[in-house]
């Protein structure tokens, strides 16, 4: 953790647990069905589903999502595997966030900036975008895919990670896209992860802007 305290999963009648409490860790006693947990490289460990519901037990929402994401997207688990954990888990303290945490995940987001784009635009009110979204005119087929798209307001919004633009061809070819995608009568928005988690309302602002302007 950044804060530099360490997280802990004990079974409930582990030996010793209470001994495990001291300043710098956080002791977390739960039950832990024999289904919970998996071998990885000779050592038993929570599988990803029960690690990601015990993570949006205790984080944040958005935090939680960004962990969900990644698992759906990285095939570490499924829906399926993180509903059966929230119904092994149905009276434990956070597991109505966890459950929130599901219902909102999704394999599309492909990174934790998006993710994170996702629950701001939640939060502010904006409906849901489509996400990886192939999109284009009628004359010119496909132009480019979309990190998000709201297909009735003809709005494309872009997260720009920190290696989006570092190489020069990769920087001049995005912005060609986007061109295309104005004359196509697109609106394209972009968002940066500081602009996302400093001023998440600023972002959202301006993809309304650009839903009125494409709504004249």
């Amino acid at each position: 953790m950044p804060d530099g305290t360490v997280t802990l999963t004990r079974r409930r009648d582990a030996a010793g647990s209470r001994s495990m409490a001291r300043p710098g860790v956080r002791l977390h006693v739960a039950s832990l069905p024999e289904c919970h947990v998996v071998t990885v490289r000779g050592l038993p460990v929570t599988s990803a589903a029960r690690t990601v519901i015990d993570l949006a037990r205790c984080l944040p929402l958005r935090d939680g999502v960004v962990v969900a994401d990644s698992a759906l997207r990285r095939g570490l688990a499924t829906k399926a595997s993180l509903r059966a954990v929230l119904a092994d888990c149905a009276c434990w303290p956070g597991i109505a966030r966890a459950r929130q945490v599901v219902a909102f995940s999704d394999a599309g987001s492909e990174s934790a900036l998006e993710s994170i784009g996702r629950v701001a635009f939640s939060e502010h009110g904006l409906p849901p975008p489509e996400l990886q979204v192939w999109v284009g005119g009628e004359d010119e087929g496909r132009i480019g895919r979309a990190d998000f798209f709201w297909r009735q307001h003809r709005t494309i919004a872009e997260a720009d990670g920190a290696f989006k633009y570092d190489n020069r061809g990769t920087a001049i070819a995005q912005l060609r896209r986007d061109a295309r995608l104005r004359e196509a009568g697109f609106e394209v928005i972009h968002f940066t992860w500081s602009e996302i988690t400093i001023a998440p309302a600023q972002v959202v602002s301006s993809i309304r802007a650009a839903f009125a302007r494409a709504g004249k």
